[in-house]
């Protein structure tokens, strides 16, 4: 069954929540939650009041405790959190992307200096194991490209506007309803969850650390009944993509972007809440998988998984990182894009090459080739007039 595990919970959230229903119903496994810490004194809770503490050094330095589980939407004080717990000879346990991505490096060495682990299979796709996956059974593999829809929210989102011609806001506040957006979407609905995923899983995968800000993210908040038609006539279905690559030349690239794709592809049937993930390599080709990437039980599934892993004193190795080629990142790379606009603006100036130009009162469009530099200086100078950009993926041009 592994050593005894104490656990101190930084928030009780969806996911805290979740979390604790699934350990309490599960077997095979010695851990138990000795206090959990919050913020909010007047908030009413399903549990009394002894369970909690307001004094997060209390857990902190609990020297019974020797797991801490950290489940906050706060990435700066997560990263207090959890830089204080492994210094003070404690592993840790998060779900928090946001604070992975922009400090994974920093996070990487500082677990190397204290000898303590840091697992986080929770921050990306919940209730698919992909970081564990790629970890072991990848870790010999030339890996190719790392690709999917890794943000659930988003995926609910467009799947009733595809399904039940819902609008965009009515379809959010249906995944807000449900706890699989917050109530400001931002992170969601305009990729930056996503991003933050894919960075993590980037390291995992071609041992590179890119930051946030190097990365093009654009998200669906600014989707309309138009460019779902526009999809539906052609039997496609608008996905927010989220790729990781190698080039020819032996750089890396990332993006996350909406995408059409058809019936061909094994994200076509991925719906509502569920992730996807496509892992294509040297030897074992495209493998797929797929599992529910929002809610409580399925991250809270996860994060057990990760307090079960510690238990037998599992660590992520790293081993992409010890590798002797070593990837720098480019965004040096086309795309085939459909972007929708206001005004009759002189766009094709960004694009390498137009291939298709639409006009009516209502809308207008272009499709084309233009690089990823390209169009995020377009998103710059033109930011109040572009309304929607998809990328057109390859298979289905």
């Amino acid at each position: 069954m592994g050593k005894s595990v104490k656990i101190g919970l930084f928030g009780f959230g969806v996911v805290g929540q979740g979390l604790y229903k699934v350990l309490s119903q599960s077997t095979g496994i010695n851990a138990e939650i000795k206090k959990i810490a919050v913020k909010n004194r007047e908030k009413k809770r399903s549990l009394p009041a002894k369970h909690f503490t307001f004094d997060a050094e209390e857990i902190l330095f609990d020297d019974e405790i020797n797991l801490i589980v950290e489940l906050i939407d706060n990435a700066e004080d997560a990263y207090k959190i959890i830089t204080t717990a492994l210094k003070n000879g404690k592993n840790v346990v998060t779900a928090n992307k946001k604070l992975l991505a922009e400090n994974f490096e920093e996070l990487v060495n500082l677990q190397l200096e204290t000898g303590k682990s840091i697992l986080y299979e929770a921050s990306v796709c919940a209730g698919i194991p992909i970081i564990r996956t790629i970890e072991e059974y990848y870790v010999s593999e030339l890996l190719y490209s790392v690709e999917g829809i890794f943000n659930g929210s988003s995926n609910y989102i467009l799947s009733k506007m595809q399904s039940e011609s819902l609008e965009y806001s009515e379809a959010l506040k249906q995944a807000q309803e449900l706890g699989f957006a917050e109530s400001n979407p931002k992170l969601d609905v305009e990729g930056f969850d996503a991003k933050f995923k894919l960075i993590i899983l980037a390291a995992h995968s071609f041992g590179v650390y890119i930051h946030p800000e190097k990365i093009f993210n654009y998200g669906i908040a600014g989707i309309s009944s138009f460019d779902i038609q526009f999809a539906k006539e052609k039997n496609w279905k608008i996905k927010l993509m989220s790729r990781v690559f190698k080039n020819s030349d032996n750089t890396i690239s990332m993006y996350v972007i909406p995408e059409f794709v058809n019936q061909q592809s094994n994200l076509f049937l991925v719906d509502q809440e569920f992730n996807g993930v496509i892992v294509e390599a040297a030897f074992s080709d495209r493998q797929f998988y797929s599992g529910k990437g929002a809610g409580g039980y399925p991250t809270g599934s996860a994060v057990l998984s990760d307090i079960a892993a510690n238990a037998y004193d599992y660590k992520y190795e790293y081993h992409k990182t010890h590798k002797e080629l070593q990837y720098s990142y480019s965004n040096d790379i086309y795309l085939t894009t459909y972007v929708r606009f206001i005004k009759d603006l002189t766009i094709s100036e960004y694009f390498e090459a137009v291939h298709q130009k639409f006009e009516n009162p209502d809308n207008k469009y272009v499709i084309g080739k233009i690089s990823i530099t390209a169009l995020s200086k377009l998103l710059t100078d033109h930011k109040e007039d572009i309304q929607f950009i998809c990328n057109i993926g390859e298979n289905i041009i």
